[in-house]
């Protein structure tokens, strides 16, 4: 399909997108109005609305960036789970700084956060992994991410191991596997708007509160 196909066939999906971002919200919290958007993309009927993007670089600015699901958020910032020893954890635990992005399509949203990172604490690690099914708890003992994998049967080797070995009993949360959070130092919401002249809030930390601007589009 040719870009100016695929251009034609989603154009129409703002379409009616009259309202932009209530003036009101720049005196709020970011926090709230993320918690209200969340709400509406989940009611939107979005497939997987805690999709975000996730970016990262190495010390020396080499960048990469990746599809991760936030699953919690509150006011000390929004978290993600992963392998420590991933791609993305090695950069974050030698460049602790990170972007994210969530794209809300259908209702011509946007979120970018930037700031940065941290590990949460192992009591919230566990928590968070005792409550996944328990072939994802195998399956974190069992993946090497992000390693050159030989071929699948190494893994499906791995995964059966790891499931003989905890046969029985819980399965514990491995050293190297837990949360990352990101603790915003500025959070843009974007708003699509007709003629693509759309809305664009800056929050950025300013002391214990935030300090608001707008962008042109």
């Amino acid at each position: 399909m040719k870009l100016k196909t695929i251009a034609k066939t989603i154009k129409t999906l703002g379409q009616g997108v009259t309202m932009g971002i209530d003036p009101a919200a720049e005196a709020g919290d970011p926090y709230d109005l993320f918690a209200t958007w969340y709400r509406e993309a989940e009611e939107s009927g979005l497939i997987h609305p805690e999709a975000m993007a996730l970016a990262t670089a190495t010390p020396d600015g080499r960048p990469s960036v990746r599809i991760v699901l936030l699953k919690e958020v509150d006011a000390d910032g929004f978290v993600f789970y992963t392998n420590y020893e991933s791609r993305k954890g090695s950069e974050l635990e030698a460049n602790p700084h990170a972007s994210l992005a969530f794209h809300w399509a259908v209702l011509e949203r946007q979120v970018r956060v930037e700031g940065s990172v941290e590990r949460v604490s192992r009591e919230q690690s566990i928590a968070y992994y005792h409550s996944r099914p328990r072939g994802s708890q195998i399956g974190a003992w069992a993946s090497r991410q992000s390693r050159e994998l030989g071929d699948r049967s190494t893994l499906e080797e791995r995964v059966a191991h790891y499931t003989k070995e905890f046969d029985g009993g819980p399965v514990p949360l491995p050293d190297f596997w837990g949360g990352f959070r990101i603790r915003p130092a500025r959070m843009e919401f974007w708003q699509g708007r007709t003629s693509r002249l759309h809305d664009r809030l800056i929050f950025e930390a300013d002391g214990d509160g935030w300090k608001t601007h707008r962008l042109y589009p």
